[in-house]
């Protein structure tokens, strides 16, 4: 998955089979949601509570640093969540140096890197939920850090996205391919599984197409949406 165009997202005959409407999805992707933001918020809570100790006074300058570094890994994920999952709902249209910005406050808090390769230029609702759910799921391809590098290219009424992650150890946990393909979790963990199929569905609901391919030290996702 080099070039970035829609041949590169080859059709899948069988239609998705996970019912993204139904009560049980909607509790998994709350779940994913929640277990994002309790870790900071709970440092936040940890933070107070040395702050509140007599005995930990010599402490305040490290309850202080652990505050406010959770408190914008806080901030990140959920303003990176409010777009990536639909919340800004009012917005038809998003500046691609915004999405920039949301997906590398994401970065700022896990070891890989991300390399954005996506001119500046206006981007419709589909893209970029699609975008930053790909950046997001790169990131997570690569738990011993490494590389991803996203590119976006509007041609032919289409919007084409690429996510290349490199590095060691490099790989998408099969409920993620699963969810990918829009199959229902059949074993692992929910919360890699729905956004990968949130994922599948949002695109497919645009009408357009996903494939992912994974090799030695590098896993690819790739889609594309009506632009």
């Amino acid at each position: 998955m080099t070039d970035i165009v829609p041949e590169t997202v080859p059709a899948t005959p069988a239609p998705a089979q996970t019912d993204v409407q139904g009560p049980d999805f909607a509790a998994m992707l709350a779940a994913r949601l929640c277990h994002d933001f309790i870790s900071p918020a709970s440092a936040i809570v940890s933070g107070l509570d040395l702050l509140e100790d007599p005995a930990a006074q010599d402490m305040r300058d490290d309850a202080m640093n652990l505050i406010a570094s959770s408190a914008r890994k806080l901030a990140d994920l959920l303003q990176f969540t409010r777009v990536a999952f639909g919340a800004s709902a009012s917005a038809e249209n998003f500046d691609s140096r915004e999405l920039e910005k949301l997906a590398q406050g994401v970065f700022a808090h896990v070891r890989p890197t991300l390399n954005w390769a996506i001119e500046p230029q206006a981007m419709n609702k589909p893209s970029a939920r699609a975008v930053l759910n790909i950046a997001q799921i790169a990131a997570s391809a690569l738990p011993a850090g490494g590389v991803a590098t996203v590119k976006g290219v509007a041609a032919d009424g289409r919007f084409s996205i690429i996510a290349e992650a490199v590095g060691p150890r490099a790989r998408l946990r099969p409920e993620v391919l699963a969810g990918l393909k829009g199959e229902p979790l059949a074993e692992g963990l929910g919360g890699p599984w729905v956004q990968a199929a949130y994922l599948n569905a949002l695109v497919r609901a645009a009408g357009g197409q996903i494939a992912c391919e994974v090799g030695e030290d590098r896993a690819s996702i790739a889609a594309w949406v009506p632009a």
